[in-house]
């Protein structure tokens, strides 16, 4: 089955922006601190938390607001501004397609998936740098900050209907991708050794594990709003 029919066969993807599916609308919010406001996102990964306990949340490193800055995870805290993130436009994909964007064979692939971009906004503060990649996505192409206007740059599809079994959690398309049968996601490395410094957040391709089309915990994720309790 195509990407698309997979698509139109999902009732509802679930949006970076706003809820994130029924079951992480019920639980804490968990996101970085009180002067980023309600709108603040964390991104966290399925193999190292939950809505509950996100416990290690995207960061930028050093807190540097720099074209080129490494984004990784970082232990959640609420007072840690290195981990404001906000999204400035929620909506599907084919709006950033309208926007210049993302390219017209992405739009063709996903233009009814939701989408988002990432700015780095440390309390709140905006600063037109977004997580994304530096260059033509490949494998473990570590993210970073790039300006959130480059075309085809910073722009991440919410894959939920690649993973209906896991709501709430979901692959993240890099909008740079231009193999849409392994599409290039958002993927964190096993069995990382949490007591040091975490590494980046890597770019690899959308492995399927079986005939039932699981994916592995490294390569879902969640997303929570407002300030960490």
């Amino acid at each position: 089955m195509s990407i698309k029919k997979v698509a139109r066969t999902v009732v509802a993807a679930v949006a970076l922006a706003g809820a994130v599916g029924v079951a992480a609308l019920a639980l804490p919010a968990s996101a970085a601190t009180p002067a980023c406001g309600a709108n603040c996102l964390s991104v966290f990964s399925k193999e190292l938390g939950t809505y509950a306990h996100p416990n290690f949340v995207e960061h930028v490193f050093g807190g540097v607001a720099s074209v080129g800055t490494p984004t990784g995870l970082a232990p959640a805290s609420g007072m840690d501004t290195s981990e404001d993130f906000i999204n400035p436009h929620s909506g599907p994909v084919s709006d950033y397609y309208a926007m210049g964007l993302v390219s017209a064979a992405v739009n063709d692939a996903y233009g009814s998936f939701q989408a988002s971009q990432l700015e780095y906004a440390p309390a709140g503060v905006r600063t037109g740098l977004c997580v994304g990649v530096a260059d033509d996505p490949h494998q473990n192409e570590a993210l970073s900050l790039q300006p959130c206007t480059v075309p085809g740059k910073t722009v991440w599809i919410i894959g939920s209907p690649l993973s209906p079994s896991t709501p709430g959690f979901f692959p993240i398309i890099s909008g740079a991708t231009a193999d849409f049968s392994r599409p290039f996601v958002m993927s964190y490395p096993r069995h990382v050794d949490t007591s040091n410094t975490l590494p980046p957040i890597r770019l690899r391709h959308l492995q399927f594990l079986g005939p039932d089309r699981t994916l592995h915990d490294t390569q879902l994720w969640g997303v929570g709003r407002g300030p960490l309790q």
